[in-house]
């Protein structure tokens, strides 16, 4: 997958995990908050830490957030500093918005301003966001280690009437390096499937290997 730039707006624990963990997969991430003391504990997990306030445009402007892909606003708790942030990314043009509700409410409003996607927090941790925001596909994330986890992700079209053997899973030259652990369709789960075994529509995937080893699967 190719590299993203991110701007990630609100280093609370939320925040701060989507942060790592999009920095340890490779993207280039800009985490901003107005805590001095939040940002000094980003330092060396994130690409740019910087203090400001994200609900200036002028500041945004500054730090060139108008030429970043995706931003994430991960603000808690003050739901009038979430909005303000998010119409201003919008009105910078920003092609892709996630928002963290604070609920039900805060996430009606995000989606009316035109949010992408809204976060619910006590649903969706920030690791696994982390994982499946450039990639639709995947479910669900589990961090087993460092860098190390278990996914389960619906299989992408491209893989749809191919074995895992054709699709290179499985053998000495496993073109993924990961392990086919299950597939899971419908009701039924195949543990330990065979490499002959024929992929189809809906059908889910349960991967394990190194996060940037998920990360090289299609979107």
């Amino acid at each position: 997958m190719a590299k993203k730039q991110v701007v990630v707006i609100g280093l609370g624990r939320f925040g701060a995990s989507v942060a790592r963990s999009l920095y340890n997969l490779g993207h280039d991430v800009l985490a901003i908050d107005s805590n001095n003391e939040r940002i000094q504990g980003m330092m060396g997990h994130v690409t740019y830490p910087v203090a400001g306030n994200a609900t200036n445009d002028i500041v945004l402007r500054e730090l060139g957030v108008p030429d970043y892909d995706t931003a994430v606003v991960a603000i808690g708790s003050d739901i009038p500093a979430s909005i303000m942030a998010c119409v201003i990314l919008k009105t910078l043009g920003i092609g892709y918005i996630v928002a963290r509700a604070n609920n039900d409410l805060h996430g009606i409003t995000l989606e009316r301003i035109g949010v992408d996607k809204v976060i619910h927090p006590e649903s969706e941790g920030g690791t696994r966001l982390a994982h499946n925001l450039f990639n639709p596909n995947l479910q669900e994330y589990l961090e087993m280690a460092p860098n190390f986890g278990l996914s389960r992700m619906r299989v992408p079209g491209e893989f749809v009437d191919k074995t895992l053997k054709e699709l290179g899973f499985g053998s000495p030259r496993d073109k993924y390096g990961l392990a086919v652990l299950a597939i899971k369709r419908g009701r039924d789960v195949t543990l330990n499937p065979d490499v002959n075994d024929t992929l189809r529509t809906n059908d889910d995937l349960i991967l394990a290997g190194r996060d940037e080893l998920l990360e090289r699967l299609p979107s």
